[in-house]
C-alpha cells in the first residue's frame, strides 16, 4: 500500500508533545493558552509553540494549532495579530470552528491550511462541498458516522481537493459536537470556547434502568478497524486526549503506529491491544463506526477503568488477589512513565541560536554573514558602501532594523560589526531590503508576511425600520396561528424523514406561507430526502441550522437564513455566509451577551435575527438516552426508531436538578433544560440592530410543562416589540419558569 495515512496525535502540554513526535506521529495538534477549545488542557506558550515546530520538523512531523472555538467581535484584532505570527513561523496548518477565520485567512493570510474542526458537525455531502467553497483543505468528520458514511464522504471531499480525518481513539461525546450546551447552559461554561464541563460525565438521581451516569458512553477505539477506514481513504487518523499526559500519548500513539506499519508492511492486523488498557480508559467501543447503536456503548462509570479491567483480565476477585493485580499494574504504569520520560528527555524546543555579521569595505557590498543553529548563508547589497562621515550606517542603526529577526524561531546571540568599516552609508531602503533578504531565508524560503491591519467595516443599515416577530411550528394542528397575526412563520422540518415520503413536501406546498426550518443535523438519506424538499417545493426562502442544506440554497439560488445553531458571534463570520453563500441574513447566537453583541457589524443588504423565546438545548444525540434511563426493549437502535419513538422522560442530577429528554417523531434524542429562554431585554437594547425577532412555539422539550395558548402568546410578543408595556407583566405571567441567564453571562 503506496498511500499515507496520517496517523495525528494530541498535544496538551511540551512533554505530551514530544512523546507524541518519539512515539511516530506523523503530526500533533496543539493549542496555545487562548483560541483553542481545551481550556483544561495545560496548552503552550508562543515561544513553545516555535520550538515544538522546530522540532518536529526535524522528525518529519507536522504542527496543527488548534483554533476550534467561536470568535467574539473584540478578539478579531488580536486573532488577526496571531494570525499573522504563525503564518510566518512554518505552522502546518490551523484547526477552526468559527466560519469568520475562513473568510480572514482566504482575504489575508491564504498560504494557511485550514483545517474544519469536530465542532463544525461535518456529517453530509452538502457540508463537504459549503468547506471547500469557504476554503477547508481537511474535514474533521462527525464521530457518530458508520465507516459507510465516512467512506461516501471521503470520496466525495478528495473530488473537491479536501481531505478527512476521523477520530479513532480517546473519549467519546454522546452529543453532536459544536451542537452540545448542557455545560454552557448549567454552569455557564460553553464547549463553543472550549470550557466545557463534561455534564455528560455528571452523576444522577440513579434511573429507572439502574444507571447513575446515563449519558456516560465508553471511549473510542478503532485499532482493529484500520483496514476497513484505510478501504474508506481517510487521510487521517486522530487521537483524542488534549488532557492527556505524556504516559498516555506515547503509549496509544505507539501502539497505534505499530498497527498502521504492520497493516502497511503486511496487510495483516497486530492482535493484541492490550497496552492501550493499561493508561486512562473508560473501557472501549467501536460501535459508532460498525453503527451498531447499544447500550452496550455506555459504562456506568466516568473514571479511570484500566484497574478495573485488570481485574477481569486476571478474574481477580479476591481481596488478596485483586490487590495483588492491582499493585501489578500500577509498577507497570511507573515502568511506562519512567520509559517515556528517558525517551523525551533530551528532546529540546529551545529556539536556535542566531549570529549575524556584517562586513564591509567603501567600494564594495555590504556582507551579511548568518548563522543560524546549523545553517549557514550570506546575502550582500546591491549597490556598494560609500564612504560618509555624516549619515551614516552606524550599529544602532542596523541594529535597529535587524533586531526583529529574533521574534521567530531563532534566539539572536549577538550582532558582530568586526569586518565592517567605520564611516559608511548606504540607503536605509537597501539596508530593509537585505534585512527582508536575511528573513526569507531565515523563514525557509517562504515570504514573510507583513503585520495585516484590518479595514474598519461598515455598519450598514437595517432593512426594516420597526422590528417584526417571526415564529417557528411544527405541527399542522398549529396552522390556525397563521390567521391570528401576520409575522413570519417557519415550520420546523423533522431530523429524519421516511424514504420517499412527500409529507413535509405537501405541506408545504399546500401552504406556501410556510418557510422551511431545516435541523442542524441531516445524515445520509435523511439529507437527500432534505435535499428533495427544496427541489419539489422551490421556497423563495428557508432557514437552516445545517451547512449542506446551506449549500444547497446557495446552487439553487433560494434566499437562506442561518439558523440559531450555526453558532454566528461576530461580523467575519457573516461575511463568510453573504460573500461565499449569498447568505440573505442570520441568527446571532444566544449564547453571546449585551456587550458581545454590541459591536456585530451587519453586512450590506443583510438581516439580522435574534431568539427571544424558546426551549433550551442542552444537547442533542445518535445514540439513545432512553436505554440507559426509562428502559428500552430494543437491543439496539434500528432506522424505525427515529421515525417512531416519541418517549419523554427526565433525569435529575445529583444537585436535584432536572432535565426533560425528549424524542419527537422524526427527531434525534435531544435534553432540553427545565427553563425556557425569554429574554424581552434584548428588544429595549438591540431594536436598532435586529430586523427580526423570533419565538420558538413547537412543543419539542417543553418536557411535563402545561403548553401555552399559543395565540395569545403571538398577541403579547407582538405587542413588547411595539413598546406595550402591559405585554411584559403578561409574558412573566404566562412563563412561569425561564431566564436569559447567557444574555448576561455570554461567552
Amino acid at each position: 500500500m503506496s498511500r499515507k495515512i496520517e496517523l495525528l496525535a494530541p498535544g496538551g502540554d511540551v512533554d505530551a508533545i514530544k512523546a507524541a513526535i518519539v512515539a511516530g506521529a506523523n503530526a500533533v495538534y496543539c493549542g496555545l493558552d487562548t483560541f483553542n477549545a481545551r481550556n483544561r488542557a495545560t496548552n503552550l506558550s508562543f515561544d513553545d509553540l516555535m520550538g515544538i515546530i522546530g522540532l518536529a520538523h526535524q522528525y518529519q512531523c507536522e504542527v496543527f494549532l488548534t483554533m476550534n472555538i467561536v470568535i467574539l467581535e473584540h478578539e478579531i484584532t488580536g486573532l488577526v495579530k496571531l494570525l499573522n505570527q504563525i503564518v510566518n513561523i512554518g505552522i502546518d496548518g490551523i484547526i477552526v470552528q468559527d466560519l469568520g477565520i475562513f473568510n480572514l485567512v482566504k482575504k489575508h493570510f491564504p498560504s494557511l491550511a485550514v483545517h474544519a474542526s469536530t465542532q463544525l458537525t461535518t456529517h453530509n455531502p452538502g457540508q463537504i462541498r459549503f468547506l471547500a467553497k469557504i476554503g477547508a483543505t481537511r474535514a474533521n468528520l462527525s464521530r457518530e458516522l458508520n465507516l459507510s458514511e465516512i467512506k461516501s464522504l471521503t470520496t466525495l471531499a478528495h473530488e473537491h481537493d479536501v481531505l478527512t480525518e476521523v477520530f479513532v481513539h480517546g473519549a467519546l461525546c454522546i452529543a453532536f459536537s459544536g451542537q452540545c450546551y448542557s455545560s454552557s447552559v448549567s454552569v455557564g461554561n460553553s464547549g463553543n470556547r472550549g470550557r466545557c464541563s463534561q455534564a455528560c460525565r455528571d452523576e444522577y438521581e440513579i434511573t429507572n434502568a439502574g444507571n447513575k451516569f446515563p449519558l456516560n458512553l465508553k471511549d473510542n477505539s478503532a485499532y482493529f478497524d484500520l483496514p476497513e477506514l484505510v478501504d474508506a481513504g481517510v487521510d487521517s487518523l486522530k487521537i483524542e486526549g488534549r488532557i492527556k499526559g505524556a504516559q498516555y500519548v506515547h503509549t496509544v500513539v505507539d501502539s497505534w503506529r505499530q498497527q498502521i506499519d504492520k497493516f502497511v508492511e503486511t496487510g495483516q492486523l497486530l492482535s493484541d491491544n492490550t497496552n492501550l488498557y493499561k493508561v486512562f480508559n473508560r473501557d472501549f467501543t467501536n460501535s459508532f463506526l460498525k453503527g451498531d447503536l447499544t447500550k452496550n456503548m455506555f459504562i456506568d462509570n466516568p473514571r479511570d477503568n484500566s484497574f478495573q479491567h485488570a481485574n477481569d483480565k486476571h478474574n481477580a476477585i479476591s481481596v488478596v488477589q485483586i490487590q495483588a493485580v492491582q499493585k501489578d499494574l500500577s509498577e507497570e504504569k511507573n515502568v511506562i512513565g519512567a520509559r517515556v520520560v528517558e525517551k523525551i528527555q533530551h528532546l529540546s524546543i529551545a529556539k536556535q541560536a542566531l549570529t549575524i555579521r556584517f562586513s564591509g569595505q567603501a567600494g564594495k557590498p555590504l556582507t551579511v554573514d548568518v548563522t543560524a543553529g546549523k545553517h549557514e548563508f550570506y546575502v550582500q547589497s546591491e549597490m556598494p558602501l560609500i564612504a560618509s562621515e555624516q549619515a551614516a550606517i552606524d550599529q544602532s542603526a542596523i541594529e535597529k532594523r535587524f533586531k526583529s529577526l529574533q521574534q521567530g524561531k531563532y534566539a539572536l546571540q549577538a550582532f558582530d560589526f568586526s569586518g565592517l568599516d567605520a564611516g559608511l552609508n548606504m540607503p536605509f531602503k537597501e539596508l530593509t531590503r537585505i534585512k527582508k533578504q536575511v528573513a526569507f531565508l531565515l523563514n525557509d524560503e517562504v515570504e514573510v508576511i507583513p503585520p495585516v491591519t484590518l479595514p474598519k467595516l461598515t455598519k450598514h443599515s437595517k432593512l426594516t425600520d420597526t422590528p417584526t416577530l417571526s415564529l417557528l411550528i411544527s405541527d399542522e394542528k398549529d396552522l390556525h396561528l397563521c390567521d391570528v397575526t401576520d409575522a413570519d412563520i417557519y415550520f420546523k422540518l423533522p431530523e429524519s424523514f421516511k424514504k420517499n415520503c412527500t409529507k413535509y413536501i405537501d405541506i408545504l406546498l399546500r401552504n406556501p406561507r410556510l418557510i422551511p426550518w431545516f435541523p442542524a443535523v441531516l445524515i445520509g438519506k435523511d439529507y437527500l430526502e432534505a435535499v428533495k424538499i427544496l427541489e419539489r417545493v422551490k421556497p423563495a426562502r428557508i432557514v437552516t441550522n445545517n451547512t449542506g442544506v446551506a449549500y444547497k440554497a446557495y446552487e439553487m439560488n433560494i434566499s437562506w437564513i442561518a439558523g440559531p445553531f450555526l453558532n454566528t458571534t461576530n461580523s467575519y463570520a457573516l461575511l463568510t455566509l453573504q460573500e461565499e453563500l449569498n447568505c440573505a441574513g442570520a441568527f446571532i447566537s444566544n449564547e453571546i451577551n449585551q456587550n458581545q453583541i454590541r459591536n456585530i457589524a451587519r453586512p450590506e443588504n443583510f438581516k439580522l435575527l435574534y431568539s427571544i423565546y424558546h426551549p433550551i438545548l442542552m444537547m442533542t444525540s445518535r445514540q439513545c438516552f432512553f436505554q440507559q434511563t426509562v428502559g428500552c426493549n430494543k437491543p439496539a437502535i434500528e432506522d424505525g426508531c427515529m421515525l417512531k419513538c416519541e418517549k419523554a422522560t427526565t433525569i435529575t442530577n445529583v444537585k436535584g436538578i432536572s432535565f426533560a429528554v425528549d424524542k419527537q417523531k422524526g427527531g434525534y434524542p435531544s435534553i432540553y433544560n427545565h427553563e425556557q429562554f425569554l429574554n424581552m431585554d434584548v428588544i429595549d437594547d438591540f431594536s436598532h440592530l435586529f430586523d427580526e425577532f423570533f419565538i420558538d412555539l413547537t412543543n419539542i422539550g417543553s418536557g411535563s410543562k402545561a403548553e401555552l395558548n399559543k395565540a395569545r402568546l403571538i398577541h403579547h410578543f407582538e405587542n413588547l416589540i411595539k413598546g406595550d408595556s402591559e405585554a411584559k407583566a403578561q409574558l412573566d405571567t404566562m412563563v412561569t419558569v425561564s431566564t436569559h441567564a447567557q444574555y448576561s453571562q455570554g461567552l
